[in-house]
Parts: C-alpha cells; structure tokens; sequence
C-alpha cells in the first residue's frame, strides 16, 4: 500500500487499465511495461470474466478476446511475477467476485502478495460484504480499494472512512465507456468523500478526453482510463504499444496543465 500511496504524492496520478490477456499474454506483458514507461502512476490490470457486469460493450468484448486466447489466473501470476523489478509502478487488480471465490481467498491473494500485486477493486462484492474477504487482504498486504457511485448517498460516508488505497470514484451512472460529457457534480462528491477520509480519490468511468482529464484533476487526486485505452488495444493488436504510449503522454501533459 506504500507505492499506491506515493503515486499520488505532489502530483495528479493517472490510473491505466487493460484487460489481461488481450489480445494475448505476450502483449500484455509489453503493455504493462509500455504504460509504465510512458508516465502511468497506477496500472489497473482486468481479470477476464465471463460475465463483467459493470462494463461497457469495449471493456466486455476484451475480457471475451482474452478469454479466448487462453488467459487464467495463474498465467496472469506468473507474468506479473516475471515483471517484478521491470516495473515499478503499484499494480492493481481489477476483477469480479467469482474468480477469486473459485481460486480461493488464501491462495489467490497470498499469489498477489508474492507477485507484488498492492490492491484489487471488486465491483460486485457489496461493502457490507467485504468482512468474507477482508482477513485475507491484511493477511497479505493487499488494499481493498473500495467503488463509489454517485448513488452511494448515506453510504459514502461509511465507506470512505473505510477506504484502503485510494477511492475509485465512478463518475457517471451506467457501465464503464468513453462519454463526451462527464455529468455528475464531482467537486461536490470529491469534497464529501473528503470529508471522512484522507485516502486519495481517483475518478474513473467515460473519460478518455485530454480536456476531461485536466478537469478532473483540477478536483481529484487522481483520473482513471481504461475503455480509451482497451479501444487502442483492440484496433492495433500488438502493434499498440507506440499508440498506447502516445496516448499516456498526452493525458499526462493535460493533467500538468490543470
């Protein structure tokens, strides 16, 4: 939880997602080193699932490629663990309930202590359910990073003061996917959030636009991407590393600039 910390420390961090295994493991592994190379603070890494309830149609149709080509878990492991010491940016990970229940709470976050993986984010294990897994993530070291919607209301409070990591706070209602217009109110939510935690707040959900990244950031501690970037994965393969690094970049000089 260090490192997660220190991405955030004097400067506006952004938060890169991909989905594990698209459009196979060796690009993967290239992407993960390209995003941190070019600048990203925190890498989200997707687990594929075959049922991905909070994603949109780009975010769903990577975790079916990834699927297809043969991703699991402890192939995922194994790669996150041949990059220890190329990377040194927190990894987190982003994956639904059942996978984890199926690997087994011990086993899969004592694999994420071993492989230096600093957080997960669960959107479908309900906050007052986190107490089944919550032993585990102490045990090993992993932040339980904690979603929070526009439509948490009364329980914002609760879960903030909870939060591990930094709050990943959905900016929009719906699934995730770009959106031209970010309209939910989030100088107001970041400053409730605020209000019961000093864990950093990172907005994600529909932003993929330089202008709206230095927006969020003029409010947020930290901008979230992931459809952006797993559109750039799907229409350039594995030649997407250069697109990819291009595109960090330009988000990045946007967000020096809020």
């Amino acid at each position: 939880m260090n490192r997660i910390s220190e991405a955030f420390r004097g400067h506006k961090a952004f938060v890169a997602y991909l989905t594990a295994g698209d459009p196979d493991l060796g690009s993967t592994r290239t992407f993960i080193r390209t995003l941190a190379d070019a600048g990203a603070d925190i890498l989200e890494i997707g687990l594929p699932f075959s049922d991905p309830i909070a994603e949109g149609p780009d975010i769903q149709a990577a975790h079916l490629r990834a699927l297809s080509s043969g991703m699991t878990l402890d192939k995922l492991f194994g790669t996150i663990l041949s990059l220890q010491g190329d990377i040194s940016v927190p990894l987190v990970f982003m994956t639904y309930l059942n996978p984890v229940l199926q690997y087994g709470y011990g086993a899969f976050f004592a694999r994420c202590e071993e492989c230096g993986v600093e957080g997960v984010i669960i959107p479908d294990l309900p906050f007052e359910e986190r107490g089944e897994i919550l032993d585990f993530t102490q045990k090993h070291n992993v932040a339980l990073i904690p979603l929070i919607a526009p439509t948490s209301g009364g329980r914002t409070a609760q879960i903030a003061a909870a939060a591990e990591g930094y709050v990943y706070l959905v900016s929009s209602l719906g699934v995730t996917g770009a959106r031209q217009t970010i309209t939910e109110n989030i100088p107001a939510l970041v400053a409730e959030i605020r209000a019961h935690t000093d864990v950093p707040v990172a907005v994600g959900f529909g932003i993929h636009k330089p202008d709206q990244a230095k927006e969020i950031a003029r409010h947020a501690d930290g901008v979230i991407v992931g459809s952006a970037i797993v559109r750039l994965i799907a229409e350039y393969g594995a030649d997407a590393a250069p697109r990819l690094s291009a595109y960090v970049g330009e988000m990045k000089e946007a967000m020096r600039r809020e």
